[in-house]
């Protein structure tokens, strides 16, 4: 069994992370400024060295550090000689760099199908009838066997049901135009937020982040977050997707003497800004539940208000750096914060979280029998590797030496719902040409041919028309053909 991690000390007091109680989930909060980040860098470091993969998005892109060597500068030497610290030891961790928008890091994909109506109709900020009509959409794919993997499967699916919505009202529900088409100005809208590149082919493999090198220590995914950070509800309901993933995923295994992965969910105030109520209790389901597929959750986040008190309760390590006490909504988080904590005889938990400087936190952390520890006025260890962003050529190095080096930089475009709508449009406007196809006009009856010509004629230029349409129109857009057909058009991006 590995040994207790040590995370901070005062002294001597010291503050050890149980590996086998590393799942049960924790906080980190704590003002802009404070040491959050170090803090979360820590732990990833002392979790790497025991075994156990971490997963953390680096929101202001300085994490990346975490990959080489340390050497602290003179400033914060004289802080931790001052604290009767000692200074660290230099290392590096095992690193995979991930992005979204594959410039920083390995592309991250997945497809839209695997992403779901719920989660989708989150990222797109729809309402309960225009989430309904998505839920219609997804399942009227599913029973015609037709897979939406990127977005233009998806447009593609809303166009034939909102052309067709009169023929799936009475067994699927009613589906609006309106709905149809506020579906697809989020659409839009995603695919401006760079959205596009997240939905398709090869999807991320779990499996991935759950990996060890050849010495042992559990690899550190960072996800570039930095530009990602810019479209919040992308940002969000992304981490969140990954978390589903894992709990859909991963067996069953009880407890372990550590965790399978730990994965740091900073930012979290976005995930519950203005969540529906269905979305919060598959947070809170996903959170009490993974725990027993050996994966812990660390929510980082400034304000302990940011959580909802239904996930805050499956919480039990607790890092709690300094609060400022300027607003009543300031005030009433500090109380909540010493509120939910153990409180120590000895210590003002409320007074203490204002007062804290940085690097220097409330402390409680379970014990070998689950139950929170004595909060402890303590300072953070420092990490040993370096604090701050690498440079591009080692970023380079570290793609380039990568596990997955390679695995998902090519993208795979499939037959899926766009093609085989296309294929079915093109299908029914031949056999619609072909039907008005002129019959031969009998010599004897030459007016009446001519006046039998002249109508084919017309369904000619009409068939004509439609062809035409199919060709000009712009990017994946799908079109109804006056013919009945549906069209798609123009190339793929």
């Amino acid at each position: 069994m590995p040994a207790p991690l040590l995370v901070a000390r005062r002294g001597d007091v010291e503050c050890h992370l149980l590996p086998a109680l590393a799942n049960r989930h924790g906080l980190i909060t704590g003002a802009t400024g404070t040491g959050k980040t170090v803090t979360l860098q820590a732990l990833a470091e002392r979790l790497s060295a025991i075994g156990v993969p971490v997963f953390m998005a680096d929101v202001k892109g300085d994490l990346t550090g975490i990959s080489q060597p340390g050497a602290l500068p003179d400033k914060v030497k004289k802080v931790l000689a001052d604290r009767g610290l000692p200074l660290p030891a230099p290392l590096a961790c095992p690193t995979a760099l991930w992005d979204v928008f594959g410039e920083q890091g390995h592309p991250v994909r997945a497809t839209v199908a695997d992403m779901g109506p719920l989660l989708l109709a989150r990222m797109l900020g729809l309402n309960d009838t225009q989430s309904g009509v998505l839920q219609v959409v997804f399942k009227v794919a599913d029973d015609q066997g037709l897979l939406l993997l990127d977005l233009k499967d998806l447009r593609a699916m809303l166009q034939h049901v909102g052309e067709n919505g009169r023929q799936y009202t009475t067994r699927y529900g009613n589906v609006s135009a309106a709905s149809v088409g506020a579906i697809q100005r989020g659409l839009l809208q995603l695919d401006q937020q760079g959205g596009d590149k997240f939905f398709g082919e090869p999807m991320l493999d779990i499996a991935d982040f759950m990996q060890t090198d050849g010495s042992g220590h559990g690899v550190v995914n960072i996800l570039a977050a930095d530009k990602l950070l810019a479209s919040p509800r992308l940002y969000a309901t992304f981490l969140l997707w990954m978390l589903s993933e894992l709990f859909e995923t991963l067996p069953e295994v009880g407890d372990l003497d550590k965790p399978k992965l730990v994965f740091f969910f900073d930012e979290a105030h976005l995930l519950f800004a203005d969540a529906p109520k269905a979305l919060v209790e598959r947070i809170e389901l996903v959170v009490r539940l993974v725990r027993s597929k050996g994966v812990g959750v660390y929510f980082v986040t400034q304000n302990p208000l940011d959580v909802p008190d239904s996930v805050l309760g499956q919480l039990g390590n607790r890092v709690q750096h300094a609060l400022r006490a300027f607003t009543p909504r300031d005030q009433k988080a500090v109380r909540s914060a010493a509120s939910t904590m153990r409180p120590n005889p000895g210590l003002d938990l409320e007074a203490a979280i204002t007062a804290l400087a940085v690097g220097e936190a409330l402390v409680s952390l379970l014990d070998d029998k689950g139950r929170p520890g004595v909060t402890q006025r303590v300072y953070v260890l420092p990490p040993g590797s370096r604090l701050g962003p690498v440079t591009p050529a080692e970023r380079q190095a570290l793609l380039a030496g990568s596990l997955v080096a390679g695995v998902y930089e090519k993208t795979v475009d499939r037959e899926s719902a766009y093609e085989m709508l296309r294929r079915q449009a093109q299908a029914a406007l031949a056999e619609a040409a072909q039907a008005a196809a002129p019959e031969p006009a009998p010599r004897a009856s030459a007016a009446r041919g001519s006046s039998r010509g002249g109508g084919s004629g017309m369904l000619e230029v009409v068939a004509r028309s439609a062809v035409r349409s199919m060709g000009t129109s712009i990017g994946r857009q799908i079109v109804r053909g006056v013919l009945g057909g549906l069209l798609g058009g123009g190339r793929r991006r």
